[in-house]
Formats: C-alpha cells, structure tokens, sequence
C-alpha cells in the first residue's frame, strides 16, 4: 500500500511477519518503543483539553510528568478508573476520555504530583 506521498506502508512481509509501520522492523524487533526516552521536563504535570483530531470529542490530556512508560500506564489507569472513563498513554501523554480536568489535577496533587492547568 502507498500513502499519499508514494512511500510504501509495509505492515505485513513474509519474512518478518508482522512489520511496524514506523521503523520497518519485525514487531518483536521494533525499536519505535526502545527510542521513546523519559522526558526530562520540569517536574510540572500540564493538564490541558483538546478535542483537535477527535470528531469533536473531548480528552482530558496529562503531559510533562517525567515517569517511565510502566509508571505513566498505572498511573493513567488509576485516572481512567477513577474518573469512571477510557483512555490511553501515548508517547508520554495520558489521555482520558471527557472533560475531567479538574478532577485529574485532584488526583495528581493527591499524589503528590506538582499540577498545573494548561489550555483553554
């Protein structure tokens, strides 16, 4: 499959089997995962809505907390489940679904966590 600029998207190759679309590699051997790094940051978790990119709806965001990629997915399943909502951790942001900015920032100075409102 080609992608508007004429570059191949190998997602599945015979050899490999299951290929990752970013970096070419077999799934087992991707190394998309390896270079994501813990952010240095300020040690201020920003936590903002947006609702670019989402057919209107809207996502409570949490970035800027400088935790490896195990911490931030607990961490995020504790907001998701305490906000009663879904959600995600990518590339170092914390997604929860809805509009639930005030009670994140709860949370995360609960926990001890600097908090800061950022956005609109």
């Amino acid at each position: 499959m080609k992608n508007s600029l004429g570059a191949s998207r190998l997602v599945y190759s015979t050899d490999l089997g299951r290929t990752c679309p970013t970096c070419r590699q077999s799934k087992d051997n991707c190394i998309c995962k390896q270079a994501f790094a813990v952010p240095a940051g300020d040690g201020v978790a920003r936590v903002s809505r947006s609702s670019k990119g989402r057919g209107g709806k809207t996502v409570t965001l949490v970035q800027g907390l400088a935790l490896d990629e195990a911490s931030l997915t607990q961490l995020g399943k504790q907001l998701k489940a305490a906000c009663g909502t879904g959600g995600t951790v990518k590339e170092g942001v914390i997604e929860v679904q809805g509009d639930h900015r005030e009670l994140v920032m709860r949370l995360l100075t609960s926990q001890g966590f600097t908090v800061k409102a950022a956005g609109g």
